[in-house]
Protein backbone atom coordinates (compact mmCIF):
# COMPACT_ATOMS: atom_id res chain seq x y z
CA UNK A 1 0.00 0.00 0.00
CA UNK A 2 3.13 1.86 0.59
CA UNK A 3 3.09 2.83 -3.12
CA UNK A 4 -0.51 4.27 -3.72
CA UNK A 5 -0.34 6.03 -0.27
CA UNK A 6 2.80 8.12 -1.55
CA UNK A 7 0.68 9.25 -4.89
CA UNK A 8 -0.50 12.83 -5.07
CA UNK A 9 -4.11 11.59 -5.11
CA UNK A 10 -4.37 8.68 -3.42
CA UNK A 11 -4.58 6.76 -6.23
CA UNK A 12 -8.33 7.44 -6.81
CA UNK A 13 -8.31 9.06 -10.20
CA UNK A 14 -6.00 6.35 -11.83
CA UNK A 15 -7.37 3.90 -14.63
CA UNK A 16 -4.71 1.83 -14.45
CA UNK A 17 -2.65 1.30 -10.91
CA UNK A 18 -5.64 -1.86 -10.04
CA UNK A 19 -2.58 -3.81 -7.87
CA UNK A 20 -0.98 -7.43 -9.27
CA UNK A 21 -4.31 -9.27 -7.26
CA UNK A 22 -6.46 -6.72 -8.63
CA UNK A 23 -5.40 -7.30 -11.90
CA UNK A 24 -5.27 -10.44 -11.28
CA UNK A 25 -9.18 -10.32 -11.03
CA UNK A 26 -9.73 -8.11 -13.64
CA UNK A 27 -7.67 -10.82 -16.16
CA UNK A 28 -10.04 -13.55 -14.15
CA UNK A 29 -13.20 -11.49 -15.20
CA UNK A 30 -12.30 -10.88 -18.58
CA UNK A 31 -11.38 -14.80 -19.30
CA UNK A 32 -15.24 -15.82 -17.84
CA UNK A 33 -16.84 -13.14 -20.52
CA UNK A 34 -14.50 -14.47 -23.44
CA UNK A 35 -16.03 -18.19 -22.64
CA UNK A 36 -19.74 -16.88 -22.03
CA UNK A 37 -19.61 -15.15 -25.58
CA UNK A 38 -17.64 -18.18 -27.18
CA UNK A 39 -20.09 -21.16 -25.39
CA UNK A 40 -23.46 -18.72 -25.86
CA UNK A 41 -23.22 -15.87 -28.13
CA UNK A 42 -20.69 -15.65 -30.82
CA UNK A 43 -19.62 -19.26 -31.12
CA UNK A 44 -23.02 -19.95 -32.21
CA UNK A 45 -22.15 -19.16 -35.80
CA UNK A 46 -20.09 -21.84 -35.87
CA UNK A 47 -21.21 -24.60 -33.24
CA UNK A 48 -25.07 -24.27 -34.25
CA UNK A 49 -24.70 -25.41 -37.98
CA UNK A 50 -22.02 -27.93 -36.90
CA UNK A 51 -24.20 -29.64 -34.61
CA UNK A 52 -27.14 -29.42 -36.59
CA UNK A 53 -25.73 -31.30 -39.23
CA UNK A 54 -23.87 -33.70 -36.79
CA UNK A 55 -27.72 -34.27 -35.76
CA UNK A 56 -29.23 -33.54 -39.01
CA UNK A 57 -31.94 -30.92 -37.95
CA UNK A 58 -31.91 -27.49 -39.83
CA UNK A 59 -29.81 -24.48 -37.99
CA UNK A 60 -33.10 -22.83 -37.31
CA UNK A 61 -33.81 -25.65 -34.68
CA UNK A 62 -30.31 -25.81 -32.90
CA UNK A 63 -30.78 -21.77 -32.53
CA UNK A 64 -33.72 -21.90 -30.72
CA UNK A 65 -32.44 -24.80 -28.32
CA UNK A 66 -30.10 -22.01 -27.40
CA UNK A 67 -33.20 -19.30 -26.76
CA UNK A 68 -34.80 -21.90 -24.10
CA UNK A 69 -31.64 -22.53 -22.65
CA UNK A 70 -31.06 -18.79 -22.58
CA UNK A 71 -34.51 -18.55 -20.60
CA UNK A 72 -33.76 -21.77 -18.69
CA UNK A 73 -30.54 -20.08 -17.82
CA UNK A 74 -32.39 -17.33 -15.58
CA UNK A 75 -33.25 -20.25 -13.13
CA UNK A 76 -29.41 -20.49 -12.62
CA UNK A 77 -28.44 -16.66 -12.21
CA UNK A 78 -31.92 -17.39 -8.83
CA UNK A 79 -29.38 -20.25 -7.77
CA UNK A 80 -26.15 -18.89 -8.29
CA UNK A 81 -27.50 -15.77 -6.52
CA UNK A 82 -28.33 -17.60 -3.82
CA UNK A 83 -25.06 -19.87 -3.57
CA UNK A 84 -22.97 -16.12 -3.89
CA UNK A 85 -24.24 -14.51 -0.83
CA UNK A 86 -23.42 -18.64 0.65
CA UNK A 87 -19.56 -19.11 -0.36
CA UNK A 88 -18.69 -15.61 -2.08
CA UNK A 89 -18.05 -15.01 -5.44
CA UNK A 90 -14.97 -16.82 -5.36
CA UNK A 91 -15.78 -20.01 -5.07
CA UNK A 92 -19.17 -19.32 -6.84
CA UNK A 93 -17.40 -18.54 -9.98
CA UNK A 94 -14.95 -21.28 -10.15
CA UNK A 95 -17.89 -24.12 -9.32
CA UNK A 96 -20.06 -22.78 -12.00
CA UNK A 97 -17.33 -22.30 -14.15
CA UNK A 98 -16.07 -25.80 -14.23
CA UNK A 99 -19.64 -26.87 -14.55
CA UNK A 100 -20.00 -24.67 -17.89
CA UNK A 101 -16.78 -26.20 -19.29
CA UNK A 102 -18.03 -29.58 -18.68
CA UNK A 103 -21.53 -29.18 -20.02
CA UNK A 104 -20.29 -27.64 -23.14
CA UNK A 105 -18.07 -30.21 -24.31
CA UNK A 106 -21.68 -32.58 -23.79
CA UNK A 107 -23.43 -30.40 -26.01
CA UNK A 108 -21.34 -30.29 -28.95
CA UNK A 109 -21.37 -34.12 -28.68
CA UNK A 110 -25.20 -34.57 -27.98
CA UNK A 111 -27.16 -37.38 -29.20
CA UNK A 112 -30.18 -35.55 -29.88
CA UNK A 113 -31.44 -31.84 -29.71
CA UNK A 114 -32.67 -32.72 -25.92
CA UNK A 115 -29.67 -33.90 -24.46
CA UNK A 116 -28.16 -30.58 -26.42
CA UNK A 117 -30.77 -28.21 -24.76
CA UNK A 118 -30.38 -29.69 -21.56
CA UNK A 119 -26.27 -29.49 -21.99
CA UNK A 120 -26.93 -25.69 -23.47
CA UNK A 121 -28.99 -24.76 -19.63
CA UNK A 122 -25.95 -25.80 -17.97
CA UNK A 123 -23.67 -23.95 -20.10
CA UNK A 124 -26.10 -20.63 -19.91
CA UNK A 125 -27.00 -20.89 -16.72
CA UNK A 126 -22.95 -21.46 -15.68
CA UNK A 127 -20.85 -19.56 -17.54
CA UNK A 128 -23.34 -16.58 -17.58
CA UNK A 129 -23.50 -17.17 -13.39
CA UNK A 130 -20.06 -17.41 -12.85
CA UNK A 131 -19.63 -13.86 -15.19
CA UNK A 132 -22.10 -11.93 -14.28
CA UNK A 133 -23.57 -12.61 -10.95
CA UNK A 134 -20.11 -13.55 -9.01
CA UNK A 135 -17.93 -11.99 -11.73
CA UNK A 136 -19.90 -8.85 -10.67
CA UNK A 137 -19.83 -8.81 -7.43
CA UNK A 138 -15.96 -9.44 -7.63
CA UNK A 139 -16.09 -5.78 -9.28
CA UNK A 140 -18.14 -4.19 -6.83
CA UNK A 141 -16.23 -5.44 -4.56
CA UNK A 142 -12.83 -4.46 -5.37
CA UNK A 143 -13.96 -1.28 -7.55
CA UNK A 144 -16.80 0.11 -6.10
CA UNK A 145 -15.80 3.67 -7.66
CA UNK A 146 -13.35 2.37 -10.64
CA UNK A 147 -15.97 -0.06 -12.02
CA UNK A 148 -16.62 1.84 -15.09
CA UNK A 149 -13.33 1.53 -16.56
CA UNK A 150 -12.73 -1.69 -15.11
CA UNK A 151 -15.80 -3.00 -16.99
CA UNK A 152 -14.11 -1.83 -20.00
CA UNK A 153 -10.77 -4.02 -19.02
CA UNK A 154 -13.10 -7.02 -18.60
CA UNK A 155 -15.43 -7.20 -21.23
CA UNK A 156 -12.80 -7.05 -23.93
CA UNK A 157 -12.95 -10.83 -23.22
CA UNK A 158 -16.06 -10.62 -25.32
CA UNK A 159 -14.40 -8.49 -27.92
CA UNK A 160 -11.78 -11.32 -27.83
CA UNK A 161 -13.79 -13.98 -28.37
CA UNK A 162 -15.66 -12.33 -31.19
CA UNK A 163 -12.55 -12.32 -32.80
CA UNK A 164 -10.67 -15.56 -31.96
CA UNK A 165 -13.59 -17.94 -30.77
CA UNK A 166 -15.03 -19.23 -34.27
CA UNK A 167 -11.73 -19.27 -35.54
CA UNK A 168 -10.29 -21.25 -32.98
CA UNK A 169 -13.01 -23.83 -33.41
CA UNK A 170 -12.64 -23.90 -36.91
CA UNK A 171 -9.25 -25.12 -36.54
CA UNK A 172 -9.75 -27.08 -33.69
CA UNK A 173 -12.44 -29.10 -35.58
CA UNK A 174 -10.33 -29.38 -39.04
CA UNK A 175 -7.76 -31.31 -38.35
CA UNK A 176 -8.85 -35.00 -39.31
CA UNK A 177 -7.99 -36.43 -36.19
CA UNK A 178 -11.02 -34.22 -34.53
CA UNK A 179 -13.23 -34.71 -37.65
CA UNK A 180 -16.06 -32.76 -35.74
CA UNK A 181 -17.45 -30.16 -33.61
CA UNK A 182 -18.08 -32.30 -30.56
CA UNK A 183 -14.27 -33.17 -30.50
CA UNK A 184 -13.05 -29.88 -31.27
CA UNK A 185 -14.58 -27.97 -28.26
CA UNK A 186 -12.96 -30.56 -26.12
CA UNK A 187 -9.86 -28.24 -25.48
CA UNK A 188 -12.23 -25.51 -24.73
CA UNK A 189 -14.00 -27.58 -22.24
CA UNK A 190 -10.65 -28.64 -20.33
CA UNK A 191 -9.97 -24.93 -20.65
CA UNK A 192 -13.00 -23.70 -18.69
CA UNK A 193 -11.89 -26.40 -15.90
CA UNK A 194 -8.60 -24.75 -15.63
CA UNK A 195 -9.95 -21.46 -14.99
CA UNK A 196 -12.22 -22.54 -12.20
CA UNK A 197 -9.57 -24.21 -10.64
CA UNK A 198 -7.55 -21.27 -10.93
CA UNK A 199 -10.03 -19.26 -9.45
CA UNK A 200 -11.53 -20.87 -6.79
CA UNK A 201 -7.25 -20.70 -5.46
CA UNK A 202 -6.40 -17.32 -6.25
CA UNK A 203 -9.31 -15.39 -6.56
CA UNK A 204 -10.13 -13.46 -2.89
CA UNK A 205 -13.26 -12.20 -2.37
CA UNK A 206 -12.41 -8.66 -1.26
CA UNK A 207 -9.66 -6.88 -1.51
CA UNK A 208 -9.04 -6.43 2.16
CA UNK A 209 -8.51 -10.31 1.92
CA UNK A 210 -5.23 -9.36 0.11
CA UNK A 211 -4.19 -6.62 2.40
CA UNK A 212 -5.65 -4.09 -0.21
CA UNK A 213 -8.18 -0.84 -0.06
CA UNK A 214 -11.17 -0.90 -2.49
CA UNK A 215 -9.91 0.49 -5.75
CA UNK A 216 -6.57 0.46 -4.82
CA UNK A 217 -6.67 3.87 -3.49
CA UNK A 218 -4.70 4.89 -0.13
CA UNK A 219 -5.53 4.41 3.53
CA UNK A 220 -6.16 8.12 3.62
CA UNK A 221 -8.61 8.08 0.73
CA UNK A 222 -10.34 4.85 2.14
CA UNK A 223 -11.03 6.40 5.18
CA UNK A 224 -11.99 9.70 4.17
CA UNK A 225 -14.44 8.75 0.82
CA UNK A 226 -15.26 5.52 1.60
CA UNK A 227 -18.48 4.51 3.67
CA UNK A 228 -17.94 2.56 6.88
CA UNK A 229 -21.05 2.50 8.62
CA UNK A 230 -21.85 -0.91 9.93
CA UNK A 231 -24.38 -2.73 7.86
CA UNK A 232 -25.54 -6.15 7.18
CA UNK A 233 -23.71 -8.63 4.44
CA UNK A 234 -27.25 -7.83 2.60
CA UNK A 235 -26.71 -4.42 3.19
CA UNK A 236 -29.85 -4.27 4.54
CA UNK A 237 -31.76 -5.30 1.54
CA UNK A 238 -34.68 -8.25 0.97
CA UNK A 239 -35.43 -9.89 -1.95
CA UNK A 240 -38.79 -8.26 -1.29
CA UNK A 241 -37.63 -4.82 -1.06
CA UNK A 242 -35.67 -4.93 -3.60
CA UNK A 243 -38.04 -6.03 -6.11
CA UNK A 244 -40.41 -3.47 -4.60
CA UNK A 245 -37.37 -0.61 -5.69
CA UNK A 246 -37.80 1.09 -8.95
CA UNK A 247 -34.45 1.54 -9.15
CA UNK A 248 -33.73 -1.93 -9.33
CA UNK A 249 -36.32 -2.57 -12.37
CA UNK A 250 -35.07 0.17 -14.49
CA UNK A 251 -31.16 -1.00 -14.37
CA UNK A 252 -32.33 -4.58 -14.60
CA UNK A 253 -34.87 -3.32 -17.88
CA UNK A 254 -31.88 -0.93 -18.99
CA UNK A 255 -29.05 -3.25 -19.29
CA UNK A 256 -30.87 -6.14 -20.50
CA UNK A 257 -31.96 -3.77 -23.38
CA UNK A 258 -28.80 -3.03 -24.64
CA UNK A 259 -27.80 -6.70 -23.82
CA UNK A 260 -30.42 -7.84 -26.51
CA UNK A 261 -29.18 -5.27 -29.05
CA UNK A 262 -25.57 -6.33 -28.37
CA UNK A 263 -25.96 -9.97 -28.31
CA UNK A 264 -28.75 -10.16 -31.00
CA UNK A 265 -26.31 -8.33 -33.66
CA UNK A 266 -23.30 -10.24 -32.83
CA UNK A 267 -24.60 -13.65 -32.55
CA UNK A 268 -25.74 -13.53 -36.56
CA UNK A 269 -23.30 -11.03 -37.28
CA UNK A 270 -21.76 -13.85 -39.71
CA UNK A 271 -25.13 -14.96 -41.58
CA UNK A 272 -26.02 -11.08 -41.79
CA UNK A 273 -22.60 -10.33 -43.83
CA UNK A 274 -23.01 -13.36 -45.77
CA UNK A 275 -26.34 -11.49 -46.58
CA UNK A 276 -24.68 -8.71 -47.39
CA UNK A 277 -22.72 -10.73 -49.93
CA UNK A 278 -19.38 -11.39 -48.02
CA UNK A 279 -18.50 -14.89 -48.41
CA UNK A 280 -18.48 -17.56 -45.35
CA UNK A 281 -14.54 -16.64 -44.59
CA UNK A 282 -14.47 -13.00 -45.57
CA UNK A 283 -17.40 -13.03 -43.30
CA UNK A 284 -15.56 -14.45 -40.26
CA UNK A 285 -12.56 -12.14 -40.93
CA UNK A 286 -14.91 -9.65 -40.85
CA UNK A 287 -16.12 -10.51 -37.37
CA UNK A 288 -12.68 -10.72 -36.02
CA UNK A 289 -11.49 -7.12 -37.40
CA UNK A 290 -14.51 -5.67 -36.11
CA UNK A 291 -14.25 -7.36 -32.30
CA UNK A 292 -10.36 -6.24 -32.75
CA UNK A 293 -11.59 -2.88 -32.78
CA UNK A 294 -14.16 -3.70 -30.28
CA UNK A 295 -11.24 -4.38 -27.60
CA UNK A 296 -10.57 -0.88 -28.22
CA UNK A 297 -14.22 0.40 -28.16
CA UNK A 298 -14.17 -1.33 -24.69
CA UNK A 299 -11.88 0.32 -23.33
CA UNK A 300 -13.24 3.69 -24.40
CA UNK A 301 -16.59 2.67 -23.17
CA UNK A 302 -15.22 2.71 -19.89
CA UNK A 303 -12.72 5.68 -19.73
CA UNK A 304 -16.23 7.53 -20.79
CA UNK A 305 -17.59 5.46 -18.18
CA UNK A 306 -15.19 6.24 -15.54
CA UNK A 307 -15.33 10.21 -16.60
CA UNK A 308 -18.96 11.55 -17.17
CA UNK A 309 -20.92 8.91 -14.93
CA UNK A 310 -23.09 5.40 -16.08
CA UNK A 311 -25.82 7.46 -16.71
CA UNK A 312 -24.96 9.66 -19.44
CA UNK A 313 -22.60 6.91 -21.20
CA UNK A 314 -25.18 4.67 -21.46
CA UNK A 315 -27.68 7.84 -23.19
CA UNK A 316 -24.90 8.05 -25.69
CA UNK A 317 -24.10 4.39 -26.26
CA UNK A 318 -28.02 3.83 -27.31
CA UNK A 319 -28.18 7.33 -29.63
CA UNK A 320 -24.88 5.23 -31.20
CA UNK A 321 -25.74 1.81 -31.54
CA UNK A 322 -29.37 3.00 -33.22
CA UNK A 323 -27.35 4.57 -35.58
CA UNK A 324 -25.16 1.84 -36.36
CA UNK A 325 -28.06 -0.26 -36.52
CA UNK A 326 -30.16 1.91 -39.34
CA UNK A 327 -27.04 2.77 -41.23
CA UNK A 328 -26.25 -1.70 -41.50
CA UNK A 329 -30.09 -1.92 -42.58
CA UNK A 330 -29.95 0.42 -45.77
CA UNK A 331 -28.27 -2.06 -47.53
CA UNK A 332 -29.59 -5.14 -49.45
CA UNK A 333 -27.74 -7.44 -50.71
CA UNK A 334 -24.75 -5.49 -51.08
CA UNK A 335 -21.85 -4.19 -49.51
CA UNK A 336 -22.11 -0.27 -49.25
CA UNK A 337 -20.04 1.94 -47.65
CA UNK A 338 -23.18 2.88 -45.08
CA UNK A 339 -21.99 -0.96 -44.55
CA UNK A 340 -18.52 -0.16 -43.46
CA UNK A 341 -19.65 2.40 -41.09
CA UNK A 342 -22.39 0.72 -39.23
CA UNK A 343 -19.79 -2.18 -38.83
CA UNK A 344 -16.82 0.55 -37.25
CA UNK A 345 -19.83 1.83 -34.89
CA UNK A 346 -20.88 -2.09 -34.08
CA UNK A 347 -17.63 -2.39 -33.44
CA UNK A 348 -16.71 0.23 -31.06
CA UNK A 349 -19.78 -0.85 -29.28
CA UNK A 350 -19.40 -4.80 -28.72
CA UNK A 351 -18.31 -4.73 -25.43
CA UNK A 352 -20.36 -1.39 -23.86
CA UNK A 353 -23.71 -2.91 -23.32
CA UNK A 354 -21.83 -5.37 -20.91
CA UNK A 355 -20.22 -2.66 -19.25
CA UNK A 356 -23.37 -1.63 -18.03
CA UNK A 357 -24.36 -4.85 -16.63
CA UNK A 358 -22.78 -4.44 -13.33
CA UNK A 359 -21.72 -0.34 -13.84
CA UNK A 360 -24.92 0.54 -13.62
CA UNK A 361 -26.25 -1.37 -10.67
CA UNK A 362 -22.99 -0.92 -8.56
CA UNK A 363 -23.55 3.39 -9.63
CA UNK A 364 -26.91 2.92 -7.97
CA UNK A 365 -26.11 0.24 -4.93
CA UNK A 366 -22.74 0.47 -3.92
CA UNK A 367 -21.20 -2.59 -3.04
CA UNK A 368 -22.85 -3.07 0.91
CA UNK A 369 -24.90 -5.73 0.06
CA UNK A 370 -24.33 -5.98 -3.63
CA UNK A 371 -23.87 -9.61 -3.72
CA UNK A 372 -27.82 -9.94 -2.50
CA UNK A 373 -28.81 -7.25 -5.32
CA UNK A 374 -27.28 -8.66 -7.71
CA UNK A 375 -28.46 -12.04 -7.11
CA UNK A 376 -31.95 -10.24 -7.64
CA UNK A 377 -31.40 -8.01 -10.58
CA UNK A 378 -29.45 -9.92 -12.96
CA UNK A 379 -32.09 -13.11 -13.07
CA UNK A 380 -34.04 -10.37 -14.63
CA UNK A 381 -31.37 -8.84 -16.68
CA UNK A 382 -30.59 -12.41 -18.47
CA UNK A 383 -34.28 -13.09 -19.06
CA UNK A 384 -34.53 -10.03 -21.22
CA UNK A 385 -31.21 -10.07 -22.51
CA UNK A 386 -32.39 -13.96 -24.04
CA UNK A 387 -34.99 -12.45 -25.97
CA UNK A 388 -32.62 -11.60 -28.71
CA UNK A 389 -32.69 -14.95 -30.05
CA UNK A 390 -36.51 -14.90 -29.75
CA UNK A 391 -36.21 -11.67 -32.05
CA UNK A 392 -33.71 -12.79 -34.42
CA UNK A 393 -35.47 -16.43 -35.32
CA UNK A 394 -39.11 -14.72 -35.48
CA UNK A 395 -37.85 -12.03 -37.83
CA UNK A 396 -35.94 -15.24 -40.01
CA UNK A 397 -39.10 -17.14 -39.94
CA UNK A 398 -41.39 -14.13 -41.15
CA UNK A 399 -39.00 -12.39 -43.54
CA UNK A 400 -37.51 -15.69 -45.44
CA UNK A 401 -34.36 -15.59 -43.33
CA UNK A 402 -33.52 -11.80 -43.53
CA UNK A 403 -31.93 -11.00 -40.47
CA UNK A 404 -31.68 -7.73 -41.67
CA UNK A 405 -35.05 -6.83 -40.12
CA UNK A 406 -34.11 -7.47 -36.83
CA UNK A 407 -31.68 -4.39 -37.10
CA UNK A 408 -34.90 -2.28 -37.08
CA UNK A 409 -36.34 -4.07 -34.17
CA UNK A 410 -32.95 -3.65 -32.27
CA UNK A 411 -32.84 -0.09 -33.10
CA UNK A 412 -35.69 0.65 -31.68
CA UNK A 413 -35.13 -1.21 -28.55
CA UNK A 414 -32.13 1.18 -28.18
CA UNK A 415 -34.06 4.23 -28.81
CA UNK A 416 -36.48 3.43 -26.13
CA UNK A 417 -33.74 2.52 -23.72
CA UNK A 418 -32.39 5.96 -24.15
CA UNK A 419 -35.86 7.36 -22.69
CA UNK A 420 -35.66 4.93 -20.08
CA UNK A 421 -32.38 5.28 -18.67
CA UNK A 422 -32.55 9.65 -18.85
CA UNK A 423 -35.24 8.01 -15.48
CA UNK A 424 -32.90 6.53 -13.53
CA UNK A 425 -31.50 7.91 -10.28
CA UNK A 426 -28.13 7.02 -10.72
CA UNK A 427 -26.23 7.10 -6.72
CA UNK A 428 -29.57 6.77 -5.22
CA UNK A 429 -28.47 4.30 -2.96
CA UNK A 430 -24.99 4.48 -3.37
CA UNK A 431 -23.04 4.32 0.49
CA UNK A 432 -19.64 5.25 -0.78
CA UNK A 433 -20.59 7.98 -3.17
CA UNK A 434 -22.31 9.90 -0.44
CA UNK A 435 -19.76 9.85 1.16
CA UNK A 436 -17.37 11.41 -0.84
CA UNK A 437 -20.12 14.09 -1.82
CA UNK A 438 -20.13 15.02 1.74
CA UNK A 439 -16.00 16.07 1.96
Amino acid sequence: MNNVNQLPDGNKNSIFRFGAWGWLTIIYCLLMFFLYVGMCNDGSNISAPNVAAALGVESGVIMNMNSIAGLVGVVFFIIAGQVNQKIGPRMTSGIFTIVAGIAYVIACNAGSTVMYCIAMCFVYGGIMSAGYVAGGTLVANWFPKKKGIVMGYTTMGHNLASAFYVQLVSILIGPAVLKNIGMGVVPIGIAAVVIGVLGMVLIRNTPAERGMNPDNVSDKVYEEEYDHSSVTQDGGWTTGKLLATKELWLAAITTGFFQICSVGVMSQLVLRNVELGFSQQAAMNVMTVLALGGVVGSWLVGVIDEKMGTKKTMVLFGIWYAIALLLNFTAVDQVTPLVYVSLFMIAMGIGGSANFTTSLPTSIFGRQGFDKVNGVIFPIQGAITALCFAVNGVVQLLTGGQIRYAYIVFAGVALVNVLLVLTVDEHKYNRDYKTAQKK
